[in-house]
């Protein structure tokens, strides 16, 4: 097959990110397939442009392990309102206007438009129904619900124009991937045939993890109990209860918070530790998926707080927690989400979302374990994640749902 993949954000591991079409993609052409990816080259959470364009050029593409960018220019933002939206307009644009040559000379068996937005997906349907070429809709965070369930007005005219887009591409699209484990309850309301809906949730690539480090011992120390928090710095990422734990946590001088990531909020809430004079919160910034790594692999303890979100009642399939539960550390999930890997596994403590008491309880309880009951945690979380969300397990069912739809069009 040669499959080309529409997401936005699709990063790689030289960047900070979700790299799920990049790791995918790696796995697709091992198999004989040939995958294009079309992203974004201006980095969401790092808030610039990550690739050099010449003169008035628009598409930059390259080769990163096998796997063929097609790296679209978009608008610059620094936070979530009307330059965010242009910056979303413009990469849908952009590959709709650019697709058509790429595609005369490099045809694709199928097209899969991934969200996060719907722009750049509606984009990708268009052009595959227009070509005639089959079209699979991947739906990885259920917009504008999440929109309305985070606070903004059901009325809003940006959430009215994702609703219109969402009904249209549910109503228009024969194969439809979910990541969420109950978001076919969502869209099986808009009157979507259950057989079309294929959950594959995130996961994560293990040869990355299954290598030996060594720790930082400039940032780990000797005797030191090392809480790390990786990943965005943003509205859904409860960092603000992270923040206040280290605050009821100072008189215990071993524990030291690692929080390593960029976002909308990092500097308001490196601003506010500053402010308490926390000594045991260190910001490290964003930091590239391939390095990160070293990070996980080097701590005590993974903390994954989430704000109390009602749309977490169809799920969570979250790439940062398969990598947490990749690097056999024990880990603290702090949600209110429908599944939850870390209790399934047995691979950590599970507390309610926005509580720094329970947080802090949950550190000490951890913290005061034995080092083999720590290993036995990080352990059972490795097995269930090699179990369920190895990256050739998630593969083989995208590459099944992609050849079926290939199949119904020919």
């Amino acid at each position: 097959m040669n499959i080309w993949i529409v997401n936005h954000y699709a990063m790689t591991p030289q960047l900070p990110g979700i790299t799920r079409h990049f790791d995918f993609s790696k796995e697709l052409i091992s198999r004989g397939h040939k995958v294009t990816v079309f992203a974004s080259s201006y980095h969401h959470s790092k808030q610039n442009e990550t690739k050099e364009y010449h003169g008035n050029d628009q598409i930059l593409q390259e080769e990163i392990e096998g796997v063929t960018y097609v790296w679209i220019k978009t608008a610059s933002y620094h936070d979530n309102g009307v330059k965010r939206v242009i910056n979303m307009y413009d990469f849908a644009k952009t590959f709709y206007k650019n697709a058509p040559i790429f595609s005369k000379h490099d045809r694709p068996d199928v097209v899969v438009g991934s969200s996060l937005h719907l722009f750049g997906t509606l984009a990708a349907f268009l052009f595959a129904k227009k070509h005639r070429i089959p079209f699979v809709l991947e739906i990885r965070d259920l917009w504008p619900q999440t929109l309305i369930d985070m606070g903004m007005s059901k009325w809003h005219p940006f959430v009215l124009l994702q609703g219109w887009i969402e009904r249209y591409l549910y109503k228009n699209s024969k194969k439809i991937i979910t990541l969420l484990p109950k978001s076919h309850l969502y869209i099986e309301k808009f009157g979507i045939d259950p057989k079309s809906i294929t959950y594959i949730p995130n996961g994560t690539d293990l040869q990355r993890f299954d290598i030996t480090v060594s720790k930082d011992t400039k940032l780990f120390k000797d005797g030191q109990f090392s809480v790390v928090y990786a990943g965005s710095i943003g509205e859904a990422n409860n960092i603000e209860t992270l923040i206040e734990t280290a605050r009821l946590l100072q008189e215990h001088s071993h524990i030291q918070f690692i929080i390593a990531g960029g976002g909308p909020l990092k500097n308001l809430l490196q601003k506010r530790a500053e402010e308490y004079q926390l000594s045991n919160v260190l910001f490290l910034g964003s930091i590239p998926k391939n390095d990160i790594i070293d990070i996980l692999k080097s701590s005590d303890c993974l903390i994954f707080p989430l704000k109390y979100t009602p749309v977490f009642r169809f799920g969570i399939s979250s790439n940062k927690l398969f990598d947490y539960m990749a690097s056999k550390k024990p880990i603290i999930f702090a949600s209110n989400a429908v599944n939850n890997p870390v209790k399934d596994a047995n691979g950590g403590l599970t507390i309610p979302p926005e509580d720094e008491n329970a947080l802090s309880k949950a550190i000490l309880q951890i913290s005061n374990m034995s080092k083999e009951a720590q290993s036995i945690m990080g352990q059972n979380a490795y097995d269930y994640v090699k179990t369920h969300h190895a990256i050739p397990i998630l593969v083989d069912l995208f590459e099944k749902t992609l050849i079926e739809e290939i199949s119904r069009d020919t």
